[in-house]
């Protein structure tokens, strides 16, 4: 009893530092794509020093390597969509969309997973629309284009998540991250110069944005991950996926806290919140006899919904 409740301290601390996410992504001054650019190149550098990832690189068949190589598509243009909807919003509206994810996931994962297609799953997804509409209200009209964003990165979440599912059991979390997100800035480089000024993307940061991608890079990705694996073993993935779906909370009480953004955000957008949060709250209990052990597949590649969606 002692290692679940110290498991699930550990989850606690881990989706508390995923929370902060939204907040540095709001305090880095860089533009959404060398934001990201930076903080898969300096995740993926880190763990290339590590020897055991290096071994499981290259035991890995050519098949699987691109099929993590792929999925490290999705995962960058989650994390350029989700910092883009800050940017154009705030870290209350990013975080808010990034709830949505359980919901897409909920109607993509029985096409891309081939498995049947659950009615409860559907009635989640129509129980968020009142939710949606009333945040899409309760923001102002110059930040909608943020919503739109946001929702395009849950879905994404959605989809990368499904397509990890299938790989879960064939290779160690480390190694699929650094494959993932190694292979998503080489996709960054590439898009770039297609994107208007593209030159921004290589710039060196700031000594105030140098040191918040760090605390990004290794405070909010690397340690969360290292604790969360621990922590997985003890909990079942009803717990987990209970505290993960925390995440949201997290960062928009942060965001109250440190940035202000109460004073940008009418009720309507809370109730919402409170509406779209009570439907992803309900949805692990409608599937828990469906998922009875957690999954670490997920991990290290999009905050809290990265260890189970």
């Amino acid at each position: 009893m002692q290692a679940v409740n110290k498991a699930r301290l550990q989850i606690h601390f881990c989706v508390l530092l995923w929370g902060f996410t939204a907040i540095l992504g709001a305090l880095i001054t860089l533009p959404a794509l060398p934001l990201v650019w930076w903080r898969m190149l300096l995740v993926a550098a880190s763990l290339l020093l590590m020897p055991k990832v290096w071994r499981g690189i290259k035991a890995m068949p050519a098949r699987l390597r691109w099929a993590y190589a792929g999925i490290g598509l999705l995962v960058a243009l989650h994390w350029l969509t989700f910092y883009a909807a800050i940017k154009l919003a705030n870290a209350s509206v990013a975080a808010t969309c990034i709830a949505l994810a359980p919901v897409f996931l909920a109607l993509v994962e029985p096409w891309i997973a081939k498995r049947r297609f659950d009615p409860a799953e559907l009635l989640m997804g129509v129980a968020v629309v009142p939710g949606v509409a009333m945040v899409v209200g309760g923001v102002p009209a110059g930040m909608r284009i943020g919503i739109a964003v946001g929702a395009v990165s849950a879905l994404l979440v959605a989809m990368f998540s499904s397509l990890n599912k299938r790989f879960v059991d064939h290779a160690d979390p480390l190694t699929v991250t650094c494959i993932e997100l190694g292979t998503g800035a080489m996709f960054l480089t590439l898009l770039a110069p297609l994107l208007p000024h593209s030159g921004a993307a290589f710039v060196l940061p700031n000594a105030h944005d140098a040191i918040l991608l760090l605390l990004l890079s290794f405070g909010c990705t690397l340690l969360p991950f290292a604790l969360a694996l621990v922590a997985l073993r003890h909990l079942s993935a009803f717990g987990t996926q209970m505290v993960t779906n925390l995440e949201p909370v997290y960062a928009i009480v942060l965001a109250i806290v440190l940035l202000g953004e109460q004073h940008d955000l009418n009720r309507w957008f809370y109730a919402g919140v409170a509406v779209i949060l009570a439907a992803v709250f309900v949805h692990p209990w409608l599937s828990r006899q469906r998922h009875p052990t957690a999954q670490p597949e997920l991990l290290g590649t999009t905050e809290s919904h990265s260890v189970i969606d």
